[in-house]
C-alpha cells in the first residue's frame, strides 16, 4: 500500500519555499485546513485519512494536522500536490 503524507504547509500562502510550500504562489491559500485538502484529494479521485493532532515537522509548535492518501500509485507526489493545489484554490475561490 502507497501512502503520501500531505500537510497544510504544502499549500500555504504565508510560506516561502524554504519554509516548505510546495505549490507555486499562484496555487496557495491562506491558512489551508486538513479539510479542505483532504476534500480536494477526493477530487482528485484518492482517498485520505485525516490526522489532526500532528504538527509539521518545520513547525513542531503547530498542530495543523495531516493528509495521508492512500493507494497513489498511478501518480507521484509532485503531481499529486500540484492536483490537489489546483483543487484547493478553486474551493476558495
Amino acid at each position: 500500500m502507497v501512502e503520501n503524507v500531505l500537510w497544510p504547509a504544502y499549500f500555504d500562502a504565508d510560506l516561502s519555499r524554504a519554509e516548505g510550500r510546495r505549490v507555486p504562489a499562484d496555487l496557495a491559500v491562506d491558512e489551508p485546513t486538513v479539510e479542505e485538502i483532504a476534500e480536494a484529494v477526493g477530487q482528485v479521485g484518492y482517498d485520505a485519512t485525516v490526522e489532526r493532532d500532528v504538527a509539521y515537522p518545520r513547525e513542531h509548535y503547530r498542530k495543523r494536522g495531516r493528509i495521508v492518501v492512500h493507494d497513489a500509485t498511478d501518480t507521484g507526489k509532485g503531481d499529486l500536490v500540484q492536483a490537489v493545489g489546483a483543487y484547493v484554490t478553486a474551493l476558495r475561490n
